[in-house]
C-alpha cells in the first residue's frame, strides 16, 4: 500500500484494484506524477488505463489520481469495482484517444469524470462528442464560447454551459453521464481536502 494514498483515505482495497505501488502511472510514452506538494499530469495522445477489460462501464477523467479520488468517494454506487474500467486521457483529450475508445468499448456505458470548472465541462463536451463520433471545435470568444460541428454552430455563456446544454443545442443524446464533486472542483481537491479534517 501507497503511504500517501492510505493518508488521503484511499481503502487498500481499491490501491490493489487499481495497482498501486508509487505514485507515477503509464501514458505509454508520458506519465502522470503526483506527490503531498504536486500533481503533473501529461498532455499526451496515449492513455492511462485500469480495470477490467471485459467491462460494463467504462470511467473516463483527466487523469489517474482523479480515478481513484473518484472511486474512493463514490465507491458506494458500486456494488461490484471488478466490472468497471477506468481511462485518464491527460490534460487534453485527444481524437485518437477518443476513436479507440469508440472502436474497443463499442456499446458500453461511459460516465465522465472531469472537472467542476469551466475546462471540466469543455472536456465532457469533447469527450462525449467524440465517443458519439462527432467532430467539434471549442473557441474562446470572449466571453462566450462557441461550438462548431461539421454543419452548425453555438455560442453559449461559460456560466451556464454543461453537457446537457450542448446536446440539446446540438441535437445530440448520447446517454453518457456526467459526476461533478459538489464543493470542489475536482474529486482529487475533495480528497484532499477530506484527508486534512
Amino acid at each position: 500500500m501507497n503511504p500517501i494514498l492510505t493518508e488521503l483515505g484511499v481503502p487498500g482495497e481499491l490501491q490493489a484494484f487499481f495497482q498501486v505501488t508509487d505514485l507515477v502511472f503509464s501514458y505509454g510514452l508520458d506519465s502522470e506524477y503526483f506527490d503531498k506538494d504536486f500533481h503533473r499530469v501529461p498532455a499526451t495522445s496515449n492513455l492511462w488505463m485500469a480495470g477490467n477489460d471485459l467491462t460494463r462501464e467504462v470511467v473516463i477523467t483527466y487523469s489517474a489520481m482523479e480515478a481513484i479520488a473518484y472511486l474512493t468517494l463514490n465507491k458506494h454506487r458500486y456494488s461490484r469495482i471488478d466490472t468497471l474500467a477506468f481511462v485518464a486521457v491527460g490534460n487534453l483529450p485527444h481524437d485518437g484517444q477518443l476513436q479507440w475508445m469508440r472502436s474497443a468499448w463499442l456499446k458500453k456505458k461511459y460516465t465522465l469524470v472531469f472537472g467542476n470548472d469551466l475546462l471540466g465541462r469543455l472536456a465532457d463536451i469533447k469527450v462525449a462528442a467524440g465517443l458519439a463520433d462527432r467532430r467539434v471545435r471549442l473557441y474562446w470568444n470572449s466571453p462566450n464560447i462557441r461550438i462548431e460541428t461539421e454543419n452548425c454552430h453555438h455560442e453559449f455563456a461559460t456560466d451556464n454551459l454543461s453537457l446537457n446544454i450542448f446536446e440539446k443545442a446540438f441535437g445530440i443524446r448520447s446517454g453518457i453521464r456526467t459526476y461533478k464533486p459538489i464543493r470542489f472542483d475536482t474529486f482529487l481537491d475533495q480528497l484532499k481536502h477530506n484527508g486534512k479534517q
